[in-house]
């Protein structure tokens, strides 16, 4: 049954719930605590301190039934125990969700004190990570944590895919249809037909494989300001540590004229439109593309020219 569903039936039909008496709750605890046996060869159970580990059902405890989310202190709980996290607190009008009595400034100090002797492992555990943390630890490392997933680096749409590079590789491929190609050398031709249309949209977005590692090329036309400019810039599939590796350049030219630029790709972490605001790729102003154009300036046609290396 929904939270939303539940909340309205108490509502019609109110309904006082005693607290628990001390000893059931304290045996609730008790029999909710695995001991855990460390074996030698295994180096996750070797990792874990003699604190238990919470099953499920104190975990659960432990969870704002407003927003689902995990409750951190101060822990609000009302007259009869049943709790809320701080942040819905004001969103239920200080009215509690369960039983529809007063919330007031009631602290559950209990409950803070269970979550503290807590170890959880990490939830991307099913990433590969095989930490366990305190709980009041754990969320600030979930924030940091290596294995947590990445975002779909398609900026042409507002796409909610997440997953490990080889899945996100495959999703671009599939799903976007994004030309994938091997190899630290590209040669790209844009054209496009009207190019006083300046959009903020993607012209195109294209993988390359090297050196056992994804990069995502970005090209695109936006306004800077008042101003129309096109931009190209490297991105890399995996963390900022790992970016750091690798360099790019790319060129931009014709006329006997030309424009270069050189970098370091940046980490798909940082999303494409925080990559683009900060202008960290080669700007081209619309003037200066036509001119690179040639012709009668009334279609644009752009050949970048670049490369990818790892630093020695």
């Amino acid at each position: 049954m929904s939270a939303i569903t539940y909340y309205d039936d108490l509502r019609d039909n109110p309904e006082v719930i005693d607290p628990p008496q001390i000893e059931d709750a304290m045996d609730v605890i008790e029999h909710d605590y695995v001991h855990v046996h460390a074996h030698v060869h295994d180096p996750v159970q070797n990792a874990l301190k003699p604190n238990q580990l919470a099953t499920s059902s104190v975990r659960d405890l432990l969870d704002c039934p407003v927003c689902l989310n995990a409750m951190y202190p101060p822990i609000h709980q009302c007259s009869n125990g049943h709790t809320l996290c701080s942040t819905c607190k004001p969103r239920v009008h200080n009215r509690c969700p369960t039983c529809r009595h007063e919330l007031g400034n009631i602290r559950c100090l209990a409950l803070e004190k269970v979550a503290a002797s807590l170890e959880l492992p990490c939830k991307y555990q099913s990433y590969g990570c095989v930490g366990i943390y305190p709980y009041y630890s754990k969320l600030k490392h979930e924030s940091q944590c290596v294995f947590r997933p990445y975002n779909c680096p398609y900026a042409g749409s507002e796409c909610t895919v997440i997953g490990d590079i080889p899945h996100l590789v495959a999703h671009l491929k599939d799903g976007h249809k994004v030309d994938m190609h091997n190899g630290s050398t590209f040669n790209h031709r844009y054209v496009k037909s009207n190019p006083h249309e300046v959009e903020n949209a993607t012209w195109m977005l294209t993988v390359f494989s090297c050196y056992g590692q994804y990069f995502c090329l970005h090209f695109e036309a936006f306004q800077l300001g008042m101003a129309p400019v096109y931009i190209a810039f490297l991105r890399f599939m995996g963390d900022d540590d790992e970016a750091k590796n690798y360099s790019y350049s790319l060129e931009v030219g014709g006329n006997g004229r030309k424009m270069t630029w050189q970098g370091v790709p940046r980490s798909i972490r940082d999303s494409h439109r925080k990559v683009r605001d900060s202008f960290d790729g080669l700007i081209i102003q619309r003037n200066m593309a036509l001119f690179f154009s040639g012709g009668d300036r009334k279609e644009l046609k752009l050949r970048v020219t670049g490369k990818i290396w790892k630093e020695q």
